[in-house]
């Protein structure tokens, strides 16, 4: 594992530093798997926090996760009460008045970013590229100022480092079944017929598509019978300025009977997720590496937990970061043949959203 402490991090550059006062053992991707393996298969309950590029990874038992370091609501699943976040005992720390401004890429470097990856779309290179954006924001909101007065399916919070609030699932696997809902298409659900606008759109039909049938690909790999349950339906996400719209679909398979045992084989097997980077996976990450210009670090990673026999998961998105000068709101969106990049650039933007309501 690597270890980072203060001042100084052995083998990753001091950006990933993950605190200030103790630290958080990191494992490589075969470290994390073998370990996950062994926990998983001695029925061990666990939480993970797994980065976009699989080379740092968190995997410890929840009896031993500190809640100075991380605290986790993960759909349910959560450390809140040893951390002292009872319902009584939430802090009250809220401003009277919510401060956030954010202060996106201008649209002429947005575009710069989105002719390379629509270049590469034209030219065979991809069907679809998760294209993101590090955004500044100022905020009068903490890091846990956000992570307790968010309202999302999965929450996190590191300290000193990130807090993510997301309603995107990655996979689930109950009774030997394993079942991802990736999410693709966004709207405004304040404007006219969003519900009929969004469903006949064109290009997010064809960008759900193409991630569907990825996600069924990914899921051959480990499972059997793969199969398309609901194709998709539409969730009604809060934010801090009103109600968007959002795609999903769910597909499952049958994981064979001794799955405990290749757990992190099979977690593993399916990243990064196919929501946030696109098809094909390889050539459509070097695409996003030449396109993006930043690191995603922990952003479009996954978490979640394993409770001894089931498991839950998530995509790391609607993630803000704290940096040394300031905060950052990463997000983005996929481009298909048929994207625009006015369009996406305002969907980039209207992504960056605390849920808090």
């Amino acid at each position: 594992h690597v270890q980072f402490l203060k001042g100084k991090a052995a083998v990753m550059p001091p950006t990933y530093l993950i605190n200030e006062n103790r630290c958080m053992k990191l494992y490589s991707k075969q470290e994390a798997i073998a370990r996950m393996n062994m926990l998983a298969g001695c029925s061990k309950s666990f939480v993970f926090l797994i980065d976009y590029s699989q080379e740092q990874v968190y995997v410890e038992e929840t009896a031993e996760v500190s809640p100075e370091e991380l605290i986790y609501n993960l759909n349910g699943f959560t450390n809140e009460a040893v951390a002292g976040l009872t319902d009584e005992l939430l802090p009250e720390s809220l401003p009277e008045q919510i401060e956030w401004i954010s202060q996106p890429v201008s649209f002429w470097e947005y575009s710069r970013a989105f002719r390379h990856v629509k270049k590469n779309i034209l030219a065979g290179n991809s069907f679809l590229t998760n294209l993101t954006c590090r955004t500044p924001v100022r905020t009068n909101l903490t890091l846990k100022d956000i992570y307790c007065n968010s309202r999302a399916l999965y929450k996190v919070w590191v300290k000193n480092r990130f807090v993510v609030f997301s309603p995107e699932i990655f996979v689930r696997i109950k009774k030997g079944i394993i079942s991802s809902y990736p999410m693709k298409g966004t709207i405004d659900a304040t404007l006219p017929d969003a519900v009929q606008t969004l469903m006949n759109d064109g290009k997010e039909a064809a960008e759900h598509a193409t991630i569907v049938d990825l996600i069924r690909n990914d899921l051959s790999i480990v499972a059997s019978h793969v199969r398309v349950e609901r194709y998709r339906y539409i969730d009604v996400l809060q934010t801090n300025w009103g109600p968007i719209l959002q795609t999903s679909s769910e597909i499952c398979g049958e994981l064979p009977e001794d799955y405990k045992r290749q757990l992190g084989d099979i977690l593993f097997s399916m990243l990064p997720a196919g929501s946030i980077t696109g098809a094909p996976k390889k050539k459509t990450m070097q695409i996003i590496r030449e396109a993006e210009g930043y690191e995603r670090g922990f952003y479009t990673g996954i978490t979640g937990y394993f409770d001894g026999d089931n498991m839950d998961s998530a995509v790391m998105i609607r993630f803000v970061e704290q940096e040394a000068d300031g905060m950052y709101f990463k997000s983005g969106g996929g481009i298909t043949f048929k994207s625009d990049a006015r369009s996406e650039y305002e969907e980039m933007k209207q992504k960056i959203y605390v849920p808090i309501y």
